[in-house]
């Protein structure tokens, strides 16, 4: 039996959830992202104290390392390592990108010949993104984009895309290509404990020394997905 404790601050809504098995068992959530660092810390021991257990009974600690907040990440990784290093319990971490991504292929029309686009909101015209096949195997890793009218065309005339995310709605206005779909998303974090129990399960644990969030910094931009790095 696997308890697993999952930690999303990665983006406006902070997650605190305990897993068994990869089965949800209790969550608590906060939409104020300002209040992020204040919320989790609270959030853990209520959480704790709410599912009748203690917190050497973890098996591990897992955390959405990135993309998303800068401030976010920081606050969700600091305190993920340091409940490791206190417990001596195992890190595991999870790409936001991959746990958005999950969420909406779960729901989705088994082999549908789609592709799924999670975007995170980056300010003006910029998100977070990746590119995911419905077996969740990663067709673009995760990168910074501008978005613009003429992003994803090139796959966009051969194949539907499912777009979802903060970012979305910044994008869907400006897109008309008939194979562009634009979704919502609930209930991430049965997607994030289900991810984080596979790396539990199969020991792909991180170095606790050097993990860091994955912030994506500024680098050259392109419209679209044409320049693959």
């Amino acid at each position: 039996m696997s308890l697993i404790l999952n930690i999303d601050t990665s983006t406006e809504t902070a997650n605190v959830c305990i897993a068994e098995d990869g089965k949800l068992l209790a969550s608590i959530s906060n939409p104020h992202q300002k209040d992020h660092a204040a919320f989790l810390h609270n959030a853990i021991n209520d959480i704790i104290q709410k599912s009748s257990l203690k917190l050497n009974s973890l098996s591990a600690i897992a955390v959405t390392n990135g993309p998303g907040s800068y401030t976010g990440l920081r606050v969700g990784m600091a305190s993920a390592k340091g409940l490791c290093y206190a417990l001596n319990k195992p890190l595991i971490t999870v790409g936001s990108l991959e746990v958005m991504a999950k969420t909406v292929i779960a729901a989705a029309p088994q082999n549908e010949p789609a592709l799924y686009c999670p975007l995170i909101d980056a300010r003006r015209m910029e998100v977070y993104t990746a590119l995911y096949n419905s077996q969740m195997k990663e067709v673009f890793t995760p990168k910074a984009l501008i978005l613009n009218e003429s992003s994803f065309e090139e796959i966009l005339n051969t194949q539907k895309i499912y777009f979802f995310g903060s970012g979305a709605a910044k994008f869907e206005p400006i897109i008309t290509n008939k194979n562009a779909f634009f979704l919502s998303i609930e209930g991430s974090m049965f997607s994030m404990s289900y991810l984080s129990f596979e790396r539990f399960f199969s020991g792909k644990y991180t170095d606790l020394v050097d993990s860091e969030p994955l912030y994506i910094k500024d680098f050259h931009l392109s419209p679209d997905f044409s320049n693959k790095k």
